[in-house]
């Protein structure tokens, strides 16, 4: 059973790491659900409450990330609270009107709307959108890291 067990766990592990590039799958949450998977399928023999209150932190820390890595290089860009918002604003809808490519420019073209709103100059307005870029892309490269550690810890924790 437990063969069978880390083999699910694996592919949730697979589709939580592609998640984090592919908008559609939550990354972590998926990672969390296979150790989950696999504690059920050998009766938590070998990981215990605290192995998964620690990995529920860890998702925790990661889907803030998703949020906080685009906000926080919007501000350092120059990126006023209009460009956070309308970077948060363009990625909810560029992902249902144009799918995964909305992820990647819905919130550039909200950041730069959302400064051009604030009265901010044409090229203040670009330089915030790029934040979003730069937050999105440095997001998604934590992201990674934290789920490869958490996959790793699982592992450690298993053998």
């Amino acid at each position: 059973m437990s063969l069978l067990g880390l083999i699910t766990a694996c592919l949730f592990f697979a589709a939580g790491l592609a998640g984090t590039v592919v908008p559609a799958l939550p990354g972590a949450p998926l990672i969390w659900l296979g150790m989950l998977v696999y504690g059920l399928a050998t009766g938590f023999s070998t990981l215990g409450w605290g192995f998964y209150l620690g990995q529920a932190l860890a998702t925790a820390l990661v889907l803030a990330l998703d949020y906080l890595a685009g906000a926080w290089a919007v501000r350092r860009y120059g990126g006023s609270a209009y460009a956070i918002w309308g970077s948060a604003a363009g990625m909810i809808l560029g992902l249902i009107v144009f799918g995964a490519a909305g992820i990647v420019f819905g919130p550039l073209v909200g950041a730069v709307i959302g400064e051009l709103l604030a009265r901010k100059p044409l090229t203040q307005a670009i330089l915030a959108g790029w934040g979003s870029l730069v937050g999105l892309a440095g997001g998604m490269a934590v992201k990674l890291v934290l789920e490869i550690g958490m996959i790793v810890w699982f592992f450690a924790a298993i053998w």
